[in-house]
């Protein structure tokens, strides 16, 4: 009888800053390591079909961000940036992994361009799917005097606390809120990442996993020339990914990509803010030589 093979990762937690963090672990430690960041309101099996992917060559984690999938709300319900730098840098150094490669998405994309820049030498390739913009919506609750800033978020802190996680019937009925996210997710990814995102009430239906408390914009952010200053201490090579369909926009022609020295811009057709959902075997090709080379 052929012995069993091992399909998925196994699960462990680590401790940052008193949370309770979870990642996944896709095995073979005497490899390269690469981490993979997800983004906000996601969750670590959403790389799935890429770690299966990378496994083989490297020594694949993906965490669990806190406030999302199986990690630990944050006390308060503060999610600053540096907040998530921290937990990156704690898993990292508890785990041994520097130098590193790291592929991450959105806001695990500017964590991880963050973690870049304060740590130049501790990563040897990043790949960054939409990281370098904030959404106009965003970007608006943001600006403006900083007792106009914290008015606002004081406000959407009071709100949120009256705001019930959405409650779903079935598997299916979540799985087709994800769909409406994200039209180019087939069936088959979307209940995949339901499956993994949502867990069970008391009364038998479901809602997602992670922490609405994260929605209110906290008054106190890095300023756009701020974040330009870290980018431009990132030193390993950089590759820069974007959907034609997304929001994110093309950072090499408004000059965000021209504070990466080291950065290359892909543009990935068909594809919205999810590039690594929507064109995955495109994505794969493109990233697994650039990890190599």
């Amino acid at each position: 009888m052929s012995s069993m093979q091992i399909v998925g990762p196994s699960s462990s937690f680590y401790i940052s800053q008193r949370l309770k963090l979870h990642f996944v672990d896709w095995g073979n430690e005497e490899k390269p390591p690469v981490l993979l960041l997800h983004g906000g309101r996601d969750h670590a099996r959403s790389w799935d079909w890429v770690a299966r992917e990378l496994r083989e060559d490297y020594h694949v984690i993906a965490p669990d961000l806190r406030g999302h999938g199986d990690s630990a709300w944050s006390i308060g319900g503060h999610y600053t940036l540096p907040e998530f730098v921290l937990d990156v840098a704690q898993l990292i150094d508890t785990l041994d992994l520097a130098p590193l490669r790291i592929v991450a998405h959105s806001m695990g994309a500017a964590v991880a361009l963050f973690y870049s820049g304060v740590f130049p030498k501790r990563v040897n390739k990043l790949v960054a799917i939409e990281g370098m913009k904030i959404p106009d919506e965003v970007w608006a609750r943001m600006n403006g005097d900083i007792w106009e800033v914290t008015e606002n978020w004081i406000s959407s802190v009071r709100l949120d606390s009256h705001r019930q996680p959405r409650r779903y019937g079935s598997i299916d009925d979540a799985a087709a809120r994800m769909q409406q996210e994200n039209p180019h997710l087939s069936p088959e990814q979307a209940r995949h990442l339901t499956i993994h995102g949502v867990a069970r009430n008391e009364d038998g239906s479901f809602s997602w996993k992670f922490d609405h408390g994260n929605r209110p914009i906290f008054p106190l952010r890095l300023s756009l020339e701020d974040r330009q200053r870290l980018w431009e201490r990132i030193e390993c090579p950089t590759l820069l990914v974007h959907g034609t369909e997304s929001w994110h926009g093309d950072p090499s022609v408004d000059g965000r990509a021209d504070h990466i020295r080291k950065s290359r811009v892909v543009a990935v057709e068909n594809a919205g803010h999810w590039v690594h959902h929507d064109q995955l075997d495109f994505f794969l090709d493109e990233i697994c030589g650039f990890l190599r080379d």
